[in-house]
């Protein structure tokens, strides 16, 4: 089992900024996948980023340019600096955890992201 805990959602306003952490504790294995999904009202969950242990990263191209994941391994823990806020961003914004090989992922409770026009 991997317990997420994310922080740092809220309201801002469009051209603003946010930070998004989630700390992962559990079963933590040495290689594991790290992310950041979004679902707004009425919408699928969507890919945002997501790095491995190494670091490299992958982005939604919505999000290209904009958004920045990053991760301290020592820490268990994943980042997502949000600049240039639009209000379709605006979403709840989960955390994602998976282990290499492994079929099972486990999801944060969610944290809400409002950015307003």
């Amino acid at each position: 089992q991997v317990q997420l805990v994310e922080s740092g959602g809220g309201l801002v306003q469009a051209g603003g900024s946010l930070r998004l952490s989630c700390a992962a504790s559990g079963s933590i294995s040495r290689i594991n996948f790290m992310g950041w999904y979004r679902q707004a009202p009425g919408k699928q969950r969507e890919l945002v980023a997501v790095i491995t242990t190494y670091g490299s990263p992958n982005y939604a191209d919505s999000v290209k340019g904009r958004f920045t994941i990053s991760r301290d391994n020592a820490k268990n823990t994943v980042y997502l600096q949000m600049n240039s806020l639009k209000p379709d961003d605006t979403a709840v914004y989960y955390c994602r955890y998976q282990n290499l090989g492994a079929a099972e992922a486990y999801w944060g409770q969610g944290t809400q992201v409002t950015v307003s026009s």
